[in-house]
């Protein structure tokens, strides 16, 4: 299963990137995040493993994160016009994914945020979910976005939200 997702953020491109690579706001936009800790390398640089658990009312999910792409390295000082690349790989009980998410300045203080998203089930309970409900992962994807724009935008916290 293949699907893309984007958001318009009215920051600017460098401000996103920064936010979005700092592991100290994880919590602040990740919703069910429980736990992200690197098990090798340094939080977001390429070839970091992290594991991650993620909580949806009583249900837990343990995967891990795998960084595979981070240009440019250094997120200060983006040369104009340039994308920003962030890609992971997630491996958990019956599933594998892959995220590829680019910021492309769409204006002095805006920036695009476009995430290619892909996932294979192995599992016969996940192949199910795959097919039955495939658009749950866009939702899911579209709402982690979403959480990020208005924790960057203007300081909302998901662990302070009612719903």
């Amino acid at each position: 299963m293949k699907y893309t997702v984007s958001l318009e953020i009215a920051l600017p491109r460098e401000r996103v990137a920064q936010l979005l690579a700092d592991p100290a706001h994880l919590p602040k936009w990740l919703r069910g995040l429980v736990l992200h800790e690197p098990l090798s390398g340094v939080h977001g640089q390429v070839g970091t493993k992290s594991r991650v658990i993620l909580q949806t009312g009583r249900q837990k999910f343990e995967c891990t994160e795998t960084i595979t792409r981070r240009e440019p390295v250094d997120l200060h000082e983006i040369p104009r016009g340039s994308v920003v690349h962030f890609e992971r790989e997630i491996a958990g009980p019956g599933m594998w994914s892959a995220a590829r998410e680019r910021l492309t300045e769409t204006g002095p203080e805006t920036t695009l945020w476009v995430s290619e998203n892909e996932y294979r089930f192995s599992g016969l309970l996940m192949r199910l979910v795959g097919l039955l409900m495939p658009g749950m992962f866009r939702k899911q994807s579209l709402r982690h976005m979403r959480d990020f724009k208005a924790f960057a935008e203007h300081g909302q916290d998901v662990r302070e939200a009612k719903s």
